[in-house]
């Protein structure tokens, strides 16, 4: 069978069983060893149970449970409601300031946690039902938290990155730190649209409060944030600095969120367990998805389908930044139907030989396979976010209002996406810095 056949098989053989609806691990599990005993050789089974074991003996990916159980300790601390009500104290009477303070928060949640669910869901609990008291506009409401609560896939330490490091062979800890700064961009773009609306969109943001805040107050509710601060230090800071590797920062934030629970007299044997209990649940999911996917593609380059790819690519006549165009809005429609983690790694394999060929820096494709896969999660009507706020939405909005008021936020997230792309040492530029 020619080269070219077995491509349209295997990528025709994943959208069909895609489509069905079956767990994308098996999906690619399953297929692998299908194509595998049908058209190579039955003997070549041992390539799939190789892979698997690379796959569990990498020390890379003991960083993915300890991220995502620091979170889950995290959301159970109270460190977040803390969070919102020094927010209403800083940004209460300015105009907008509600909106901003959900994106400051969002920020501050992505460098604590990495994790999406977790910020779009707290923010549509928190901020939501008070924004909407104070008659903000619901679209800029429901778009303001859905765009902020994915920078946790690009803000550090975001378990996206690390799966893309993992699989595309980069350094964890630079692919960390390139993207604080595209991520503090979007944060700063969505702000400046929040502005724009509130002074020059009448009847869409309420105007400021006119009640003073003493001082003290807002002195005091600075402590809400010492302990985030200081978590986020610890780990952003000890990467940066080549103190301890991406897995050992892992460690010490955990240590940091069982700290910061106890501080607060939140640290509860329930409250540990169900923090490892969905600890256990998304590191399974993504370790089986791990394992089809490395299984999928070692079949996929045995049988050939990588070399005619690349054969493909090397013979279009078109400017490189064309062909990156196009990986991209396949990352933005492939964010519509799957996983951030299944994207990655299926994509990344196919992609990355391409992005060699062409010149590109991988860690800067990273950062914009990063911000593809945000506008993928908002993009209506299948966008991952766009189910995480459904819960906490009130039964008089739908989720037409929700779609409307995502799409100003879409288009933000391709300015900066482009803006990354035209000028790559937005992102490369810290990396450089690291020790």
């Amino acid at each position: 069978m020619s080269s070219n056949m077995i491509l349209v098989l295997m990528f025709g053989g994943l959208t069909a069983f895609m489509v069905t609806g079956l767990p994308i691990a098996f999906v690619l599990g399953g297929l692998s060893l299908l194509l595998t005993v049908t058209l190579w050789n039955p003997d070549s089974v041992v390539i799939l149970v190789l892979q698997i074991f690379d796959t569990m003996r990498s020390e890379a990916l003991l960083g993915i449970p300890l991220y995502i159980l620091m979170a889950g300790i995290l959301q159970r601390s109270g460190v977040i409601e803390d969070l919102y009500q020094a927010m209403e104290v800083w940004f209460g009477r300015l105009r907008g300031g509600l909106a901003i303070g959900t994106v400051f928060i969002c920020v501050v949640m992505a460098a604590m946690t990495g994790v999406v669910g977790a910020a779009v869901t707290a923010m549509g609990v928190l901020a939501m039902p008070e924004m909407l008291r104070r008659k903000y506009d619901p679209g800029l409401v429901t778009g303001t938290i859905c765009a902020a609560g994915t920078l946790g896939i690009l803000i550090p330490p975001s378990i996206l990155t690390i799966v893309y490091a993992v699989t595309a062979q980069v350094s964890i800890g630079k692919m960390l730190i390139a993207g604080i700064v595209p991520g503090m961009l979007l944060a700063g773009i969505y702000t400046l649209y929040i502005l724009y609306v509130a002074y020059f969109q009448k009847g869409k943001v309420p105007p400021a409060s006119t009640e003073p805040v003493p001082m003290r107050v807002k002195l005091a509710s600075l402590r809400a944030i010492i302990l985030p601060s200081l978590l986020i230090v610890l780990i952003l800071g000890s990467i940066f600095f080549g103190v301890a590797t991406p897995t050992e920062a892992a460690a010490v934030g955990v240590v940091g969120a069982v700290l910061a629970s106890a501080i607060r007299g939140r640290l509860r044997l329930r409250a540990l367990g169900e923090a490892g209990y969905e600890t256990l649940r998304a590191t399974s999911m993504i370790l089986w998805i791990t394992i089809g996917a490395k299984a999928y593609v070692a079949i996929f380059t045995g049988l050939g389908g990588a070399d005619t790819l690349m054969n493909f690519i090397r013979g279009l006549d078109v400017h490189p930044y064309m062909i990156l165009a196009a990986m991209m809005l396949i990352l933005i429609f492939l964010g519509t139907v799957l996983d951030e983690i299944g994207i990655i790694l299926l994509t990344v394999p196919v992609f990355l030989p391409i992005v060699k060929v062409l010149g590109f820096d991988e860690i800067w494709f990273g950062v914009l396979y990063a911000i593809t896969i945000q506008v993928g999660y908002i993009s209506p009507p299948f966008g991952y976010t766009l189910f995480y706020i459904k819960g906490p939405l009130p039964s008089h909005l739908g989720m037409g209002t929700v779609y409307r008021g995502v799409t100003p936020f879409m288009i933000l997230q391709v300015l900066a996406l482009l803006i990354c792309a035209a000028f790559p040492g937005v992102v490369t530029w810290l990396p450089k810095l690291m020790s």
